[in-house]
């Protein structure tokens, strides 16, 4: 997993790239949970091909830590697998999802 980040205003925008699994869930969450003290975090999956359990794990310690800082966490560019185990999951109703960055940094 391959995470490149920017700021655009006051919100982080990581760049997944790569599977979101068991084997790269450690180092991403570590990541993602480090970018949340800089405020707002959009993780932008549109190179995100697979997501695991461990994965959804990562997704959701984050919202669930940033609820905790008060700042904003959602997701954007799911591809259609990707969604699917989000819908199916029931992770569309606790994770903000957006289909494009530009809608996830205007929701922040």
């Amino acid at each position: 997993m391959q995470i490149a980040e920017h700021r655009e205003g006051a919100t982080t925008i990581a760049a997944l790239e790569g599977r979101l699994d068991t084997a790269t869930a450690p180092a991403t969450e570590e990541k993602l949970l480090s970018l949340l003290d800089g405020g707002g975090l959009v993780a932008d999956m549109s190179e995100v091909r697979y997501v695991s359990s461990a994965g959804l794990r990562v997704l959701l310690k984050a919202a669930k830590q940033a609820r905790v800082k008060g700042v904003s966490f959602s997701v954007c560019g799911l591809q259609p697998a990707v969604r699917e185990v989000f819908e199916i999951s029931g992770f569309d109703k606790i994770i903000p999802m957006h289909a494009t960055r530009a809608e996830a940094v205007a929701g922040t």
